[in-house]
């Protein structure tokens, strides 16, 4: 496939100058015009000052590797696609990648009718979404933030919201998994039906099968009329399945039947009834680990995940605090008050456990105790919540981590500022513990997996 030279903008990163140039001829071949830099500073400002539709970016560079920005460039308002071509395989490095939004993981040895094919596929892919969000402009529906990891989310809402296949939502509790769903029903072709929200955690367990598929009258005692059923309510609108990982199995496989068939026969019924719905599932589990304990259907798994939307935890997306914090107290008050820097600072160094249901609570909680003084400060917090601060300043005193009021801070961009505080953090954590591992994830107070995954976008060892 051969592009228009001014169609597309390619940026290649990679300090391998001859590599660079074997790059570009290629890009010439298939009619792209293309810019080179050799550092992750130079790139950052080409992007700044510049739309790309694509960045072929390296992971060895001189000052840095690539898979620390690859975050930040998905981040911009034009959205690139990145492809990675390194030198050496990684296949934590390829992993994670993905996982930050890169098109591809490539070598630099592959062959170059692969490459010239995922850089086809990838402006491709681009394109269309750029023509897709100019025709529909997405109803956030109460959506609030700005951080990279939630537009991913928003990004995958709207491609949700394009088509008509199953969604699985997955994330903590308190993330918003129910205000997702709502936001892919409002802005769907779905949006004049119902949607259904299904708890499958309260499901009465003697009446789980009636409150799902509906009733004839006489079909059990106490059944003195015909009920339609949430399935059927459903009908041209969509189902919500909230907690669905709590389906006991017995029903799981009378919903697969449901699924495959979109029908359904109500208790005590003669006869099938169909029901044309749109389902989107949650849940807080790991439905592919109840897999293989034996506690959840795969078959109904893959029915569920035809899309994935996997939702951040509010402490990976703290500079969305602001935002929040001003979209609740404009919530609970027509006066919302003013809150001071302490105030913020704790909001800022709390883990956040129960996201977003937290902080509303939190908030509510703030603006009780304040008694209409217009004014938040550090005091009108829970102590809990305080306590618990003070103690994670404590230990980051331990290790010998200063605070950013110890030595003078470059005004960069605050996400470059924490990612550098970050880094630093994070190479002192691992000198103190000398390579004890779990203990070293104990002390920040994550899961082993996420230590390392940090590691590796920090490119620490």
């Amino acid at each position: 496939m051969r592009f228009d030279a001014d169609q597309a903008g390619i940026l290649i990163v990679d300090d391998d100058p001859v590599f660079c140039r074997m790059l570009e001829d290629l890009l010439q071949r298939m009619g792209l015009k293309s810019t080179i830099c050799h550092r992750l500073d130079a790139c950052k400002e080409k992007l700044s000052g510049a739309v790309f539709d694509l960045v072929l970016l390296d992971v060895g560079l001189p000052d840095g590797s690539g898979l620390s920005i690859l975050p930040w460039i998905r981040g911009l308002a034009s959205a690139p696609e990145v492809i990675i071509i390194t030198g050496e395989g990684d296949a934590d490095g390829a992993e994670m990648a993905v996982h930050n939004g890169a098109w591809d993981y490539l070598l630099k040895t592959a062959a170059f009718e692969r490459i010239n094919l995922t850089i086809t596929r990838a402006l491709s892919h681009h394109r269309t979404t750029v023509e897709l969000r100019a025709l529909k402009t997405l109803d956030p529906c109460g959506i609030v933030g700005n951080s990279t990891s939630l537009q991913r989310s928003l990004d995958l809402l709207s491609q949700a919201a394009h088509n008509d296949f199953n969604v699985l939502i997955t994330g903590e509790t308190g993330t918003g998994k129910e205000l997702f769903a709502r936001a892919i029903h409002a802005n769907s072709g779905r949006a004049a039906g119902r949607m259904i929200v299904v708890d499958c955690a309260a499901l009465p367990q003697n009446l789980v099968e009636s409150v799902l598929f509906g009733h004839v009258k006489g079909a059990f005692t106490g059944a003195d009329k015909d009920a339609p059923g949430l399935f059927r309510d459903a009908d041209g609108g969509t189902l919500f399945m909230d907690e669905v990982g709590e389906l006991p199995m017995d029903l799981q496989r009378i919903f697969l039947r449901v699924l495959q068939e979109k029908s359904f026969r109500p208790v005590g019924a003669g006869r099938e009834i169909p029901s044309n719905f749109r389902l989107i599932a949650a849940t807080n589990k790991d439905l592919d680990q109840l897999v293989g304990q034996g506690k959840f259907r795969e078959d109904l798994l893959f029915r569920l995940r035809a899309m994935s939307l996997h939702l951040p935890p509010l402490r990976e997306r703290i500079e969305d605090l602001g935002l929040l914090s001003d979209h609740i107290l404009g919530e609970i008050s027509q006066t919302p008050p003013q809150i001071s820097g302490e105030f913020v600072r704790a909001l800022e160094a709390y883990g956040w456990p129960g996201n977003i249901r937290e902080l509303k609570h939190v908030l509510q909680g703030a603006v009780a105790a304040s008694m209409g003084q217009g004014r938040l400060i550090i005091q009108h917090l829970p102590p809990g919540l305080r306590a618990m601060v003070a103690r994670q300043g404590l230990e980051r005193d331990s290790l010998g981590q200063t605070g950013p009021d110890d030595q003078p801070v470059s005004l960069t961009g605050i996400r470059e500022f924490r990612q550098a505080q970050d880094k630093k953090y994070l190479r002192l954590l691992v000198e103190t513990f000398k390579g004890d591992m779990p203990g070293a994830a104990q002390k920040a107070g994550l899961s082993l997996s996420r230590l390392y995954s940090l590691l590796r976008e920090h490119g620490l060892k």
